[in-house]
């Protein structure tokens, strides 16, 4: 597609964004090129006090990613940001005014599947553990690898649970939920915290080490899916969170809590510790459960455990 060019980009858009909402006087969208996987198109109309116009459906639009992944495959420089911008015509039955640039942005290269970042966090986390307890080298409970972007459901190659051995107490912990976002580029650790769950070493056999393990890689992968779960934790000190199964009783609720820990050295700064704490439906029988995740009766029970 060689021959396909700029000017042939805005004769394209014209007929697409000359349908513009009813105020509208101008508009400006940037959308991405196809990177790792992921393409994102931003923006929209605005009316005359620069206040976006809201829009029917933005499904016409959808000739933005068709004209970007033209001008992508037409040998032009490189690039992976397209910038568009539209008038209003000054008098009726015309054409408004259309730009489109290209730009190369090195801040929205997403992390390719071999970025040293990855192993960056695990070692940090390993370090953490270790200054607590011996990791066990031969415990590990994953599910599902990476995909050719590196990505598990916690959006970066490492998903698993490490366990953590110190006298009279087993730590289980999440590895991976702090590790920057793989094939995207913001700079955070991930979803900015790790959790774990403390036992007494004496009360557990291998099979039920095993099933607490599975049920935290799967509180993890809840934590992953709502990404702001420890702001919210930050927030009301402890929340209710989830509900178990039948498997688990008489625990009936897991809550998560903060934690005086963090852990230092990962790439974008340190994360905290959320403590994940299995209880009893009678821990929080008759208490009001209206407010914000159940938080004071959260708080309620976990004071009663002798956990602040």
């Amino acid at each position: 597609m060689a021959s396909y060019s700029i000017d042939d980009a805005i004769r394209e858009l014209a007929p697409a964004l000359g349908k513009a909402p009813a105020g509208a006087v101008s508009g400006d969208w940037t959308a991405t090129t196809m990177q790792a996987g992921h393409s994102s198109r931003t923006g929209g109309y605005r009316d005359a006090e620069g206040n976006y116009v809201p829009e029917a459906s933005r499904h016409p639009l959808d000739i933005i990613s068709d004209v970007v992944e033209k001008l992508g495959e037409s040998g032009m420089p490189r690039f992976n940001k397209v910038l568009i911008r539209w008038k209003k015509p000054k008098f009726p039955f015309m054409r408004g005014e259309i730009t489109l640039e290209t730009a190369y942005d090195r801040t929205i290269v997403p992390r390719g599947p071999d970025d040293p970042i990855y192993e960056t966090a695990a070692a940090a986390r390993r370090v953490f553990w270790q200054s607590r307890g011996t990791v066990q080298e031969d415990f590990a409970v994953e599910r599902g690898t990476a995909n050719i972007d590196a990505q598990t459901k916690w959006f970066g190659p490492h998903r698993r649970i490490l366990a953590i051995h110190a006298p009279e107490r087993l730590t289980l912990a999440t590895d991976g939920l702090s590790t920057p976002w793989a094939g995207i580029s913001e700079p955070e650790n991930g979803v900015e915290c790790e959790l774990f769950m403390e036992f007494d070493a004496a009360t557990l056999d291998a099979a039920w080490i095993e099933n607490w393990a599975n049920l935290l890689i799967n509180i993890g992968d809840l934590v992953a899916d709502g990404y702001r779960v420890a702001r919210d934790v930050e927030k009301y000190g402890a929340i209710l969170f989830c509900r178990l199964t039948e498997d688990y009783r008489p625990m009936t609720r897991i809550t998560l809590s903060r934690d005086t820990g963090r852990i230092d050295g990962l790439p974008f700064g340190s994360v905290p510790l959320i403590r994940a704490t299995p209880i009893a439906e009678a821990e929080i029988e008759g208490q009001d459960l209206s407010d914000d995740w159940g938080a004071t009766a959260a708080r309620n029970a976990l004071a009663n455990r002798g956990i602040r």
